[in-house]
């Protein structure tokens, strides 16, 4: 799917604000109800917009400690890779998790109540998943850019 000026602004306000009436959306991009809503269908069609979520605060919820662990791994063979990342997904606390190029493997981004919280998290999930070499964690102090809308190019 090719996009325009009017798609990019679409995705733009809809990056700000997931939740605007298709009313307010249009106004704010120029056009009526009607074609605003198909190129926002159209949008959800092509898979350029993925989903639609409510951005929570880590802290208000009880989850203020953020922690990157960088996985190695001692075997790359796909079975491996699928069963590692298989347990990734499943675990709660991993709220991202990323395959890399480099000298680790994978970043894993860990939201958790306490540094015991992360203990018990590394002992009971972590160091049981087969195939790690290695785990390297570091922890965040503080956010200086909260995850922002994508710059469409």
């Amino acid at each position: 799917m090719q996009l325009d000026a009017i798609d990019r602004r679409i995705l733009l306000e809809l990056q700000q604000d997931g939740r605007i009436s298709n009313q307010d959306l249009a106004d704010r991009v120029g056009l009526s109800p009607s074609p605003c809503l198909r190129r926002v269908r159209a949008l959800e069609a092509a898979g350029i917009i993925d989903r639609y979520a409510a951005v929570l605060s880590a802290e208000a919820v009880g989850l203020p400690i953020v922690a990157f662990a960088r996985l190695t791994l001692d075997s790359h063979s796909p079975a491996a890779v699928d069963e590692i990342e298989a347990r990734l997904r499943a675990i709660p606390e991993v709220t991202e998790a990323y395959l890399l190029a480099g000298d680790d493997d994978y970043l894993v981004k860990v939201a958790i109540a306490s540094f015991t919280a992360y203990e018990d998290l590394l002992r009971r999930e972590l160091r049981a998943i087969p195939h790690l070499s290695s785990i390297t964690t570091t922890f965040a102090f503080g956010v200086t850019k909260r995850p922002s809308p994508l710059p469409i190019p």
